[in-house]
């Protein structure tokens, strides 16, 4: 029978089929297991950036994604509330915090500051999102050009600090 060794000898490091490889073994091999090693390395670099590449290209539109189109919604339906009603006020800061935390969202998961600019931009955008805003309007049973709607609604909005709220103050 064999002799099987379970760790390492003073005269070897590795184990390999019941044989310990030499430290001499070892130490010549090392310049061969380095640029083994660099070769390795170059090939899990060159495939996470071709795996990079083909996530890029099979992103969703930016209205697919959920924070993103929300997000805009909630700013555009607050900023359509402070217009219309008097007795609340915007709060600018908090509702510029967001619209820059939607783009930098929208900058992490890899769209370019061009394809941001051309979904804001974009008149059959803007219709749909206004198609949303006047959805949730007749949900909430609102009617946008009364301002006693408007209000009523912002004041419900900011009570439940929920998305739109926290863009609205009562004066």
């Amino acid at each position: 029978m064999s002799d099987i060794r379970a760790y390492p000898s003073r005269r070897s490091v590795l184990l390999l089929h019941n044989s310990a490889a030499p430290l001499s073994y070892v130490f010549s091999n090392a310049k061969k297991a380095g640029q083994m090693m660099y070769r390795i390395g170059y090939g899990l670099i060159l495939a996470a950036a071709v795996t990079t590449a083909g996530a890029a290209a099979a992103k969703p539109p930016l209205r697919d994604v959920a924070r993103i189109d929300d997000g805009l919604l909630y700013v555009a339906l607050a900023n359509e509330i402070r217009k219309g009603c008097d007795a609340i006020s915007p709060r600018f800061g908090r509702a510029l915090s967001t619209l820059r935390a939607i783009q930098q969202h929208a900058l992490d998961l890899g769209y370019s500051q061009a394809e941001i600019d051309a979904y804001t931009n974009s008149d059959t955008e803007k219709d749909r999102m206004r198609a949303r805003g006047a959805r949730y309007y007749a949900a909430n049973g609102v009617d946008p050009t009364k301002p006693d709607d408007l209000c009523a609604l912002g004041r419900a909005e900011i009570a439940r600090n929920s998305a739109i709220g926290v863009l609205l103050r009562a004066k």
